[in-house]
């Protein structure tokens, strides 16, 4: 069986990088079937990897989707980073992942193999030349004024992340910090948090969201095309500067337990009342309490 150009680029690109993994004294990178270990790992250490998830042609598609919703070709600025907050009702690709049995028995059982909601969902296009995206945490205290984030991202909802290209260090990859997902972690050695534990920063400078990537605790991972990142709401993670040269596609999705109430939500979006009522009868259980994203939505009280 022939390698295509794209490949033979991506492992070029892998041989070439300086940077090499740190060693972890467990496993974090787990077959697709392995679903206790992956649910396990994330419950222990607040993140796991799953390897060669999705085949090279759902790949292919989601990185089309990405381009097609977030690319502008007339734009040459290097280092432009576009978000795309509500992805799934733009992407059937991803949104045929609600039906992809492969990776939904993982999604089960992160949540106890309970009854489970779509969250929400991202992509993320970042060209070459984007800097370091600091260091933070998804979860925020659900205290008045609070946003959107403030009600999705206090669900207990893990983050089930898509590089498209690959991660690594030098090319605008992801960096967690290992067993920061507890209300117990005390941050990094030599760290203070910033309001609210948002983020961290060196004692003795100035309360900003830490942009460092190399102290001890924090751990670059490495994937392929294909392979699924999982982590936990509170876990620290960071994105390492875009050295590489080619364009960083990324999307996700999110679910949380069913039943959940909330004191305050925003009217459901019409994209998001489209994207429920179009989904298939054996994905509505999964869609009906999906909330969509209420963009500028704000509490009241």
């Amino acid at each position: 069986m022939g390698v295509s150009s794209k490949s033979v680029t991506f492992m070029e690109e892998r041989i070439t990088m300086s940077k090499t993994p740190k060693k972890l004294p467990y496993v974090y990178e787990f077959d697709k079937d392995d679903t206790e270990g992956i649910y396990k790992c994330n419950e222990l250490h607040g993140f796991a990897v799953v390897k060669g998830l999705l085949p090279q042609d759902i790949v292919d598609k989601l990185k089309a989707e990405v381009r097609r919703t977030l690319e502008d070709e007339s734009d040459s600025t290097p280092g432009t980073t576009r978000f795309a907050t509500s992805f799934i009702e733009q992407s059937p690709t991803l949104a045929d992942l609600l039906t992809y049995e492969p990776y939904m028995k993982i999604a089960r059982r992160l949540y106890g193999n309970e009854p489970i909601s779509l969250n929400r969902s991202a992509a993320i296009y970042k060209k070459p030349g984007a800097p370091v995206g600091a260091w933070h945490t998804d979860w925020q205290p659900r205290v008045h004024p609070y946003g959107v984030d403030g009600v999705l991202n206090t669900t207990g909802a893990n983050s089930n992340w898509f590089y498209l290209n690959g991660t690594h260090p030098d090319r605008a990859g992801i960096s967690i910090i290992p067993d920061s997902h507890t209300e117990e972690w005390e941050g990094p050695k030599g760290f203070e948090f910033t309001s609210r534990r948002k983020s961290f920063y060196r004692k003795g400078t100035e309360p900003e969201a830490c942009v460092e990537m190399d102290f001890d605790e924090a751990f670059s991972l490495f994937t392929d095309p294909g392979d699924m990142i999982v982590f936990a709401e509170r876990t620290y993670h960071g994105v390492h500067a875009h050295n590489g040269t080619e364009t960083r596609l990324s999307c996700a999705l999110s679910f949380r337990t069913k039943g959940q109430q909330f004191d305050e939500v925003w009217p459901l979006p019409e994209s998001a009342r489209t994207f429920i009522a179009n989904c298939p009868v054996g994905v509505k259980p999964l869609v009906e309490e999906y909330l969509g994203m209420g963009k500028s939505w704000s509490s009241t009280k």
